[in-house]
């Protein structure tokens, strides 16, 4: 109750005035390193080509916060996830084919909310269900319908927006008739691999991209029901910056598909597990990619 009343707090707000900002462009981001990464990669291009001052506004809190601050102009864009775009935001159900979700929150973000839906990065992020290695290779696990035996002697862990979001825990653990020995533990997503490491928790909803999923010796166990939607990265534009800055659409076209799935693995490793800085590691990776 106490996170849902702050979530609300921190809305409203964002959405209490509409500060101009006419001469800037603001990059927003949720709270977790990949979104941060996303979001300095598209601040550092805008910086590089358009040549205006950028405005870094990272760590809103999750997806309802994010879009919000884009709504009510506290932002101008920040990287969303095509999936979360569909049922969190949009409260429609999942579909499994990227295309399809891509082509709906694109038209329905147009519709609703007067905001464009940017060109893909280039990578899948799903949502990933990650337990100790050496855990899984002792009772031989590898697929989530191999989980319903032994989820009573298990501690789930989550972030607070898997537990309340349409494809997140209640259908999750539905389709995989999963009853675990507790009700899920909730924290910060960037203590989730700290708590599965200390044996605090047994499985954790983590994401495909984690760059600590290797670097810990975890393993995803194989959504083989493909209960989640693709959550393939792209970035989400007021309409409102486009027109106060045409060349910023062709832009962030410049970053389609310029990430892959490994590529942001080690982008987020880079920062999480050797600790380097943010601003250094993406001014790297665009010096790789000729941006």
């Amino acid at each position: 109750m106490k996170a849902v009343l702050l979530l609300l707090i921190v809305a409203l707000s964002l959405c209490g005035c509409r500060p101009s900002h006419s001469g800037r462009i603001v990059v927003g981001s949720k709270n977790f390193t990949e979104q941060v990464v996303l979001a300095e990669l598209m601040a550092q291009h805008i910086e590089s080509r358009l040549h205006v001052p950028v405005e870094r506004r990272f760590y809103l809190a999750g997806s309802y916060i994010a879009h919000q601050a884009v709504l009510a102009d506290r932002i101008d864009l920040y990287p969303e996830y095509t999936g979360t775009a569909l049922t969190a935001i949009l409260k429609e159900k999942p579909s499994s084919d990227p295309r399809t979700v891509f082509d709906e929150v694109k038209r329905e973000y147009a519709r609703r909310f007067h905001l464009t839906v940017g060109p893909p990065f280039g990578f899948n992020n799903s949502f990933a269900m990650v337990m100790r290695g050496d855990d899984a290779r002792q009772i031989g696990i590898t697929k989530l319908s191999q989980a319903a035996r032994y989820a009573p002697h298990w501690k789930f862990g989550c972030g607070y927006e898997f537990l309340e979001r349409p494809d997140g825990y209640a259908g999750f653990a539905a389709a995989y008739h999963l009853n675990f020995a507790e009700k899920p533990r909730v924290m910060d997503l960037g203590l989730l691999y700290r708590a599965l490491k200390d044996r605090q928790i047994d499985l954790a909803a983590g994401n495909a991209t984690d760059g600590l999923i290797a670097a810990l010796g975890m393993v995803v166990l194989a959504d083989d029901l493909h209960y989640f939607p693709p959550y393939e990265a792209v970035p989400v534009i007021s309409d409102n910056a486009l027109r106060r800055f045409p060349r910023l659409g062709p832009v962030l076209e410049e970053l389609r598909n310029t990430i892959s799935d490994e590529e942001m693995r080690r982008l987020n490793y880079a920062v999480d597990g050797e600790h380097r800085d943010v601003v250094e590691v993406v001014r790297e990776f665009r010096e790789s990619k000729g941006l």
